[in-house]
């Protein structure tokens, strides 16, 4: 594999791929995301796949790519494998989501998002975080050290409120393209994962297995949606198989 681009979550960061050891042979592109602290795009994407476009054209120095990303970073990496497929030679998707398959949803998705932007920019971070970790997608975390909660915790932080509501408003599940019905354009292998108690995106990996008939799925037993906190290793194995030639 010519080279491996990881792709974080929302409110993540590249220091979300920390766990992953190095790999002499095979070169890391480990960009942040429109909206996210760090990201190079300064404004100028103003869409869902021209942040796709942004980001092949970041890892543009290898011909071929193991794309994976999580969460927000797997609607990403999988409409750059259907907008760039000459750039993909494997892809895998931790806790992803193909796309909306109504105006009606979207409608919600984007009016839901809506209330979190305001929150993001009427009281800032740290009521916007305090809310946002209380969510049920997040309640098997409960598992998990203390260290490691609070270091997830101070990452997000780590962003500007206006950043994060950008994000939503650029690269939100209401702004994704719905990509089901081209799931079967996919011809690289394909690794799908989620976690077992984490029932909706376990639905949405197991609808996708159905599509594209030569994707690996594996439900991860006994945890949730955030399988880079809860399961580094078990990733770094995934990855680590992934890069061999």
């Amino acid at each position: 594999m010519s080279a491996l681009l990881a792709l974080h979550g929302f409110t993540g960061s590249p220091h979300s791929w920390d766990f992953l050891p190095e790999q002499p042979a095979v070169r890391r592109f480990v960009p942040a995301l429109v909206g996210h602290r760090g990201a190079s795009e300064n404004g100028h994407v103003l869409s869902f796949e021209a942040e796709v476009d942004r980001l092949a054209q970041l890892s543009a120095e290898a011909s071929t790519l193991h794309v994976v990303g999580y969460s927000l970073g797997a609607r990403l990496a999988l409409g750059l494998a259907l907008r760039h497929p000459e750039r993909v030679a494997r892809l895998t998707l931790i806790s992803g989501h193909p796309g909306l398959d109504s105006d009606n949803e979207r409608a919600e998705r984007r009016a839901a998002d809506e209330r979190w932007c305001e929150l993001l920019l009427t009281r800032g971070s740290l009521a916007f975080v305090d809310a946002w970790q209380s969510l049920p997608l997040w309640s098997s975390q409960a598992q998990l050290d203390r260290a490691t909660v609070e270091r997830k915790r101070s990452e997000r932080l780590s962003h500007d409120p206006a950043g994060l509501a950008r994000s939503l408003r650029v690269t939100g599940l209401a702004e994704m393209p719905n990509y089901r019905q081209e799931l079967t354009q996919i011809r690289v292998p394909l690794t799908l994962l989620a976690g077992g108690l984490d029932a909706k995106f376990r639905s949405l990996a197991e609808q996708m297995a159905k599509i594209v008939a030569h994707a690996e799925l594996t439900i991860v037993d006994g945890a949730g949606h955030d399988l880079l906190l809860e399961r580094p290793q078990f990733i770094t194995e995934v990855i680590r198989r992934g890069n061999q030639p």
